[in-house]
């Protein structure tokens, strides 16, 4: 049985059982308009945040697409599609009891410095899945929901990007996931190639706060997990962060902060209309050859649809 979220905080709670993972969730990724966000930096590392459009080159599979939006970071406010989407999955699984206490403040510290999102989905996993939904007006009961957390059971790592992943397919805006865990998976129904898959199937960018965990550094289960993480920011054009000290925290979040107050979004139409559920490249060039760029290498085009059956006649 799950556990339902406590003390009225978020506006809508759901308690989602892992059974409900599955059947992974089918992902209608339309090829009407491509969106991919950009991450720039000049050969020192730092962000660069004054660009324009005729600045970039969008390629798909090598062709060249031409850009219908243009969004810089600059105002996001007034941009819808620099809006800002915010997902955080916050592990409270067994493996994650003796580093709860720097994640709990991990997650309290980014809130806190992270400006309000037009929309904040919530979710804790161990075994169970719950899920909350926060608006702007709504995100400071969090603390209170994130400090009651006390690390028990088996963790369903995978089941609950899914379930993530399926709520925010088709939203506006920047979808910016931070995910709070140690990367271990013990009772997933999800297996960690499908996750792979979603992920390529969205614009979702992923930001792992990767934790130690309960194993040792170098054996094979760490190993694991930490190949899941930086999989999972790779494919979505995040980076990977791995504290060990509450120090080094206000220097990760100044960089995600930092990151998504410079990004640019760019979208395309492809050129390519075929539903073959094929990987589709993408490459963005600049035509300031010492500039840097991070983005999701690609995504996967919608699957053919299967032949619909035809009626049978009705008998007389």
């Amino acid at each position: 049985m799950t556990r339902p979220v406590s003390g009225g905080l978020a506006l809508l709670a759901l308690a989602v059982p892992p059974l409900l993972a599955q059947r992974a969730p089918v992902f209608e990724v339309g090829l009407d308009l491509v969106n991919v966000t950009v991450t720039v930096r000049d050969v020192r590392g730092g962000l660069v945040s004054d660009l324009a459009a005729e600045d970039f080159v969008v390629r798909e599979d090598g062709r060249p697409q031409k850009v219908e939006v243009f969004a810089p970071a600059v105002n996001p406010e007034e941009r819808k599609e620099l809006a800002l989407n915010l997902g955080m999955l916050f592990d409270t699984s067994e493996s994650m009891r003796k580093d709860l206490k720097l994640s709990q403040e991990s997650a309290i510290r980014f809130l806190d410095a992270i400006p309000r999102a037009r929309d904040l989905l919530l979710i804790f996993f161990d075994r169970d899945i719950r899920v909350s939904r926060y608006n702007s007006e709504n995100q400071q009961g969090i603390f209170e929901r994130i400090l009651q957390t006390e690390g028990l059971g088996y963790t369903a790592l995978h089941d609950a990007i899914t379930v993530y992943l399926s709520r925010v397919v088709g939203t506006p805006g920047r979808k910016v996931l931070v995910l709070f865990t140690d990367g271990d998976d013990t009772t997933s129904q999800v297996p960690p190639h499908e996750v792979q898959r979603l992920v390529r199937s969205s614009d979702v960018t992923i930001y792992p706060v990767a934790f130690p965990g309960q194993h040792s550094k170098n054996s094979s289960e760490a190993l694991r997990a930490r190949s899941f993480l930086y999989s999972l920011a790779e494919l979505s054009g995040g980076r990977v962060f791995q504290p060990t000290a509450s120090r080094e925290l206000a220097a990760i979040y100044q960089s995600i902060l930092d990151e998504l107050g410079t990004q640019y979004v760019l979208g395309y139409v492809s050129d390519n209309p075929a539903h073959d559920g094929k990987f589709r490249r993408i490459t963005v060039e600049l035509k300031r050859p010492t500039l840097k760029v991070r983005h999701r290498p690609g995504y996967d085009a919608p699957r053919p649809e299967p032949p619909r059956r035809p009626k049978a006649p009705k008998k007389k």
